[in-house]
């Protein structure tokens, strides 16, 4: 299918490794002009040329902390007038609430909500006034079936997805849409960090963890990055027009609700 959006801008915030990785690739396969933004100006070389090899499409780079001002200013500044934006940031540790200070919080609410919303604030006027803008966040199935041990990203992903639900409305008439995109268990580096800590702290061998979380996803496997980078590339295309305020859970069918 053609996306329909060859040519278009777009910002892939954590686009070096993973699941950013896998919507800038997907993005670039249809000839958008990607920019990737991270932490690690190597990684980000490396892997804006694997991309290129893979699809033929030059992927530009900036070495930026998104959830800082300073990082954003540069992204901006790089890509002053994206049609795409796709949100995304790793998620808080895991760990007990009761642990969990002010400080804590903060960094959480900084990292996975307000470093969105502050991105979503610098751009959404521009997409309007072109009558077109994608913004896609990349939040987590939590977001829907919270676990405790993951409660930073739970409230601060959570927050993201309400105010986005509103603001969605209010700009579908020009053109813009702004979805989330809810990833269950993805075979990252993410992840086997997470399910490490997790067999650690239950005192079993990561190999034997995981074949538990797989026994609970119906699907019975992880999800690829680059299957997750497709659907998102949808939520971007001009055949999505009439999709916004949603909220689309990616988890191999372990949701066990309709709604």
């Amino acid at each position: 299918m053609d996306l329909g959006i060859r040519g278009r801008r777009a910002i892939v915030c954590g686009g070096s490794a993973g699941l950013g990785r896998g919507t800038a690739t997907a993005l670039a396969a249809d000839g958008v002009d990607v920019l990737i933004a991270a932490r690690d100006p190597e990684r980000l070389t490396t892997t804006a040329q694997e991309i290129e090899a893979q699809t033929g499409t030059p992927v530009r780079t900036i070495s930026a902390d998104v959830t800082t001002e300073a990082g954003r200013k540069a992204v901006l500044e790089a890509c002053p007038q994206p049609d795409i934006l796709i949100n995304n940031a790793g998620g808080p540790p895991p760990g007990d609430f009761r642990d969990w200070d002010r400080e804590a919080w903060i960094k959480a609410l900084d990292n996975n909500m307000l470093s969105a919303i502050f991105l979503i604030q610098a751009v959404i006027d521009g997409m309007i006034a072109r009558r077109f803008g994608r913004i896609v966040n990349i939040t987590s199935h939590m977001v829907k079936q919270p676990v405790a041990i993951l409660g930073l990203s739970n409230g601060a992903r959570a927050g993201l997805t309400g105010f986005c639900g509103g603001l969605a409305r209010d700009v579908a008439q020009h053109g813009v849409t702004i979805n989330s995109v809810l990833p269950g268990q993805f075979d990252t580096d993410r992840l086997r960090s997470n399910h490490q800590k997790m067999a650690g702290a239950r005192g079993v061998p990561l190999e034997k963890f995981q074949d538990a979380q797989r026994a609970q996803i119906p699907a019975r496997r992880f999800g690829t990055a680059e299957e997750f980078g497709a659907a998102c590339a949808f939520l971007c295309s001009v055949q999505a027009g009439y999709i916004t305020g949603q909220n689309l859970l990616l988890d191999g069918g372990q949701f066990p609700g309709l709604l």
